[in-house]
């Protein structure tokens, strides 16, 4: 079954019964046959290359070469077998004549015997039209097999010459869509398991990759942008909004105009915000996810001529990087009585997935892209680096990718936008009550998508949603503490959280106590900041007994102070602590110790003693001379 590969390039993918391996495989082009087999006889990149040796290959290489391990010579004859009809014919093919596809399994699928991939192999070439089986010259090939990849991956690469040996070429036209052909043939004709027909999720390229690892970033840039970008059209009423909201959200974004105008847009492109001293990669929204493209957007917004109006001037605000024309929803603090209200929908849309016919695909789909959105959210929220809730909202993401859109629109779903408007709102709080019930009917929803995928045997999808929720339950309950009103620290005064008419009164004697900083503590080991309680008096050192708060709290500070001087640490300032509580202004460490406020009044108003006796005009009157005093 056909999906995109990590490389980005088309590909094909072959499962055995549940679940077992799948074949992934890359397919490049070029001119170098010699250095390409030089390459796969070596020890790789990361010398991660063991014993490397022939699987498959044209009757004509295989009865000259076995499968014993092969080093550069025998690479090199390889090539020159390879080349033979190239250099014989002079043959040229526009981006070279040296076809080399890869075909990989994912690392979690184990490995095949030498016999599996060699029949996959010779399945392969033979019906992408490389073998005489279609009455054409046939063209050498060889497939090689050098143990895992650095990642763990069990893989094959194949090289073949695309100058058959009668001189002609190799037809590439569409080869790539032919290989997802192939891919469902062979499926059929070994009785594999065929993969989702119906989703497929955008790849990413290897220089990608490689920039993402280059720069320590948990994800490459393609992801986080499909993740932002869908949050922000999940959380839109309107198109006009989701340039707003990208754009808030630190995107780069820049419209495409038809031809000729600049009133009419037809697409769209991103970007994250270049380091210094780099380009901006843009990404357009199609690449990003099938879900992305503008038209799939706009049809779930709503359209009058004057959002269409409105929608022109802010993309062209973008274009010309201006501040946006008409600030709206996206800036509005929603109150936390609207959390509960969201969670309800969301309850609404997941009940109605109940009774939602797997066969509706367009609706399935536009759930998964609208809690794809909410957890997207909730990670932009909660987490200071893509985590786990990052990473459902990616594997929901997938199943909101369809490969074509019917144009018959879905069942009617009630909307689940609303959690996405409110957790993108990040100093929107809400009762921990509410908190918990929202994530608890955003993951059920994941759980119905979870279920519908098993009930049509996707079991890659049923893996990959379990994990992915789990670990982001987790990260939410973790994360409770610090987003909800219940956990905020209390003020005096304040009435957040409380029912009318039973504010918070302190305990006698403890009105206007202030707690101290928490690198405070008693000399005993304890917490300055407890009050007169009973948690406070036990740790009260005996034989003593609270003085007035102010006190209280300078003796603790002078002993603090103290024992600060006793460590050697200076103090800060002139500001210190006697051990009695007083205040004083005495530095208490360095060579000034001792003295006091006027000294340092002093101080300020004189220069160094490199230009003692220079004028130097104060801050209003005249000027007089600078005053000097004796060094202590």
């Amino acid at each position: 079954m056909p999906r995109a590969s990590s490389s980005g390039s088309t590909a094909i993918s072959l499962t055995w019964p549940a679940g077992d391996p799948e074949v992934i495989p890359n397919i490049t082009q070029g001119d170098r046959m010699a250095g390409l087999m030089i390459y796969l006889a070596g020890p790789g990149r990361a010398n991660e290359h063991e014993e490397p040796h022939l699987v498959a290959g044209d009757s004509a290489l295989m009865a000259w070469h076995d499968d014993n391990e092969l080093n550069r010579d025998a690479a090199l004859d390889i090539a020159n077998a390879l080349d033979r009809a190239k250099q014989f014919y002079k043959t040229e093919v526009d981006g070279g004549h040296v076809f080399h596809c890869s075909l990989s399994l994912a690392a979690e699928e184990g490995q095949l015997s030498d016999e599996q991939w060699g029949a996959i192999a010779n399945d392969f070439m033979k019906d992408m039209d490389f073998t005489e089986d279609g009455g054409k010259a046939p063209a050498r090939w060889v497939a090689v097999r050098h143990g895992l990849s650095k990642n763990g991956n069990d893989h094959i690469h194949i090289v073949a010459s695309m100058i058959r040996d009668d001189g002609t070429k190799w037809n590439s036209w569409k080869s790539k869509y032919k290989s997802q052909q192939v891919a469902r043939a062979l499926e059929k004709k070994y009785g594999l398991t065929e993969l989702d027909a119906v989703r497929a999720e955008r790849g990413y390229t290897p220089a990608e990759q490689a920039k993402a690892t280059r720069q320590g970033l948990p994800e490459v840039e393609r992801h986080s942008l499909a993740r932002k970008v869908r949050t922000c059209a999940t959380a839109s009423t309107d198109e006009a909004e989701f340039v707003r909201r990208a754009r808030q959200e630190g995107l780069l974004v820049r419209p495409r105009y038809a031809a000729g105008r600049t009133d009419v847009v037809t697409g769209y492109s991103v970007a994250e915000r270049p380091r210094k001293g780099e380009r901006a990669v843009w990404f357009g929204g199609n690449s990003l996810g099938r879900d992305l493209a503008l038209p799939k957007l706009r049809s779930d917004w709503e359209s009058t001529p004057e959002s269409a109006t409105a929608a022109v001037a802010e993309w062209n605000a973008a274009a010309r990087n201006r501040r946006p024309v008409a600030p709206g929803r996206e800036t509005l603090q929603p109150s936390a009585e609207l959390w509960s209200k969201y969670a309800n929908d969301v309850h609404a849309l997941r009940e109605k997935l109940a009774t939602t016919p797997h066969s509706d695909h367009v609706a399935w789909a536009q759930a998964a892209r609208e809690t794809a959105a909410a957890f997207g959210a909730w990670s932009k929220r909660i987490e200071p680096t893509p985590g786990p809730l990052a990473d459902a909202a990616r594997e929901l993401s997938k199943s909101a990718q369809l490969r074509r859109y019917p144009k018959r629109t879905a069942a009617a779903l009630p909307s689940a936008r609303g959690a996405t408007m409110i957790l993108l709102a990040a100093t929107s709080k809400s009762e921990r009550a509410a908190y918990a019930l929202m994530f608890r009917q955003l993951a059920q929803t994941a759980r119905a998508i979870h279920d519908m995928h098993k009930a049509t045997d996707d079991l890659r999808r049923v893996r990959g949603l379990a994990a992915a929720v789990t670990a982001a339950s987790k990260a939410v309950e973790a994360s409770a503490t610090t987003q909800t009103l219940n956990a905020q620290p209390r003020h005096h005064g304040s009435t957040a959280g409380t029912a009318p008419g039973s504010q918070r009164r302190s305990p006698p004697g403890t009105a206007h106590r202030r707690t101290l900083p928490r690198r405070l503590t008693h000399p005993d080991g304890t917490h300055q900041g407890r009050k007169n309680t009973a948690a406070g008096r036990a740790h009260r050192p005996a034989g003593t007994t609270p003085g007035p708060p102010s006190e209280t709290r300078h003796r603790a500070i002078g002993e603090e102070h103290e024992r600060s001087r006793r460590n050697g640490r200076s103090s800060r300032g002139c500001n210190a602590y006697r051990a009695d509580g007083r205040r004083t202004h005495r530095r208490t460490t360095g060579p000034n110790a001792g003295r006091g406020t006027a000294h340092h009044r002093r101080r300020r108003r004189t220069t160094s003693t490199a230009t003692a006796g220079t004028l130097r005009r104060p801050a209003r009157g005249r000027p007089r001379p600078a005053r000097t005093h004796r060094q202590g």
